[in-house]
């Protein structure tokens, strides 16, 4: 299967993945916790990921599945071909507002991006990119991010770096919050990345973030030219969890330098 043929099969995927989770608000959700109390996932998670893995095993078994509910393979290098999947991202806002959750999925080749998807599912936007071609959102071409300064910048963060806590110095979060035009936090980190490639947001960090979070968003933000690295300014390993930063160009550097201290 080429690479364009394998876009279309992702997509098809997609799109009917978010049928099946818009017919189920009709239904009663179930409801668990995973590592914590606000690690939610519910049975339409699990069945959106066993959706995908049960066409992909059927038609390309040769290719391998990480996924966030653990129904996929057991990934410890990205030889071949892997898909990274988060099913629902966003699933607090899926369970409270049933908006603002996305479908997230990577399909990396001897670990290198090669097509990426973020599907806002009730916005129906679906942003899509195949690696050298560009990046879309619903087949109409995202133009290149633009550089950014802080003064004139609107950052998502999650309001709980900005108040003390064990893994970022607040401080530093604080002076960068009275010095940005704006701040934003929307629950979904697939949704954050994909306003930062679309240009409603300058940046989005997060403390911790897996594979399949991001994995989609990369292959995107390569194509259009926003930067992506971990706090420490290093590259994302996609075999484990991460500090993430996704940002316009000119405003990383200075978030890194002026901002950004982890403890």
């Amino acid at each position: 299967m080429n690479i364009h043929t394998l876009d279309k099969y992702a997509k098809s995927l997609i799109k009917e993945a978010a049928n099946n989770i818009k017919s189920s608000f009709s239904s009663t959700l179930i409801i668990e916790s995973k590592s914590e109390a606000n690690d939610l996932v519910t049975n339409i998670d699990k069945e959106t990921e066993q959706y995908f893995i049960n066409h992909i095993k059927r038609d390309l078994p040769d290719h391998r599945i990480f996924g966030e509910e653990g129904f996929g393979d057991e990934i410890h290098d990205l030889n071949g071909y892997v898909w990274m999947l988060d099913p629902i991202d966003g699933t607090m806002n899926f369970i409270h507002q049933k908006k603002n959750f996305a479908i997230s999925l990577g399909i990396y080749k001897d670990g290198v991006g090669i097509l990426g998807y973020i599907y806002n599912v009730m916005e129906d936007d679906l942003l899509s990119a195949t690696i050298g071609e560009g990046a879309f959102s619903n087949d109409i071409r995202i133009p290149t991010v633009e550089i950014a300064s802080v003064e004139q910048s609107i950052v998502g963060v999650n309001a709980s770096w900005v108040i003390p806590n064990k893994h970022i110095q607040h401080e530093g979060m604080i002076k960068l919050l009275q010095t940005v035009r704006g701040s934003r936090s929307y629950g979904s980190a697939a949704i954050e990345i994909s306003y930062v490639v679309t240009g409603r947001l300058d940046a989005y960090m997060s403390m911790r973030l897996s594979p399949w979070d991001i994995a989609g968003g990369m292959v995107i933000a390569k194509e259009v030219g926003a930067v992506v690295t971990t706090l420490t300014n290093e590259p994302i390993n996609l075999l484990q969890q991460n500090t993430f930063i996704i940002s316009k160009p000119g405003l990383h550097e200075q978030l890194l330098s002026n901002y950004i201290q982890l403890k």
